[in-house]
């Protein structure tokens, strides 16, 4: 079956024209973020929002920028440090291999913290979900995060080069392009998170027909057996994929 593919245009066209109907919303939820991201501990928290927002992007909800102060976002903080852990620790050893595997695998478990908040899926599982949702699709990620980032900068460095008030302009531009990048991100997740769905439902029915030919106990053994499976997997499929991509 053909990898489904990113389209880049139309993904940065969206999150554009997402980003300019819910300008203010998303200006003010970027200087929220940006004020209290200095701020130990609740920066966690607001960094946890930040994420949950551009899934709501994603959706085309309408954005609180206070939600990023929401209680519920310190909810299971254990998982997401494991998380954590194991990007940076799986990004570090591939970029011991010449620089190209760890871009490579950054981008293939760029949106496992996505699926962590919003699928409900254990830290290793979003790592594989990640990863195959966006296997064929790297380097139109890259490309997307790349033109969004240059055209960022061009933004700053025009404005900035402006006679006395450049500073401020500079600024101003930085947060003005931060809101629509911002929009720009929920929109690539909306398209990875239909991919991740797909997946997990065919996971769901793989094993709910287990349950009814074969009954509970039968089904547990089986989903034991594929979560060992898939953790091989990652392993295997990451080596296969750089050598592929990279």
């Amino acid at each position: 079956m053909a990898t489904e593919k990113l389209d880049i245009v139309k993904t940065i066209g969206d999150g554009i024209r997402y980003g300019l109907k819910n300008f203010f919303p998303l200006l003010l939820m970027v200087i929220l973020y940006i004020v209290t991201v200095w701020i130990p501990y609740l920066n966690v928290g607001t960094t946890i929002g930040l994420y949950k927002a551009v899934i709501g992007i994603g959706r085309g909800e309408t954005i609180d920028p206070t939600s990023i102060f929401a209680k519920e976002n310190f909810h299971n903080l254990s998982g997401l440090f494991l998380l954590l852990g194991l990007l940076y620790i799986g990004t570090v050893v591939a970029m011991m291999f010449m620089l190209i595997p760890g871009i490579v695998m950054g981008i293939a478990w760029g949106f496992a913290i996505y699926f962590f908040l919003d699928k409900k899926v254990s830290p290793l599982k979003s790592l594989q979900l990640s990863y195959d949702t966006t296997y064929g699709n790297k380097w139109r990620i890259f490309f997307v995060e790349f033109l969004t980032a240059l055209a960022i900068g061009l933004v700053c460095g025009l404005l900035g080069a402006i006679p006395k008030a450049g500073t401020v302009l500079a600024i101003l531009g930085a947060f003005l392009c931060s809101a629509i990048a911002v929009a720009i991100e929920g929109v690539m997740y909306d398209f990875f998170s239909k991919k991740a769905d797909a997946i997990l439902a065919e996971k769901r029915e793989r094993f709910g027909h287990g349950r009814c030919c074969h009954g509970e106990e039968a089904a547990a053994e089986a989903a034991e057996t594929a979560e060992a499976v898939e953790t091989v997997e990652i392993v295997e499929e990451a080596i296969d994929d750089v050598q592929t991509e990279a």
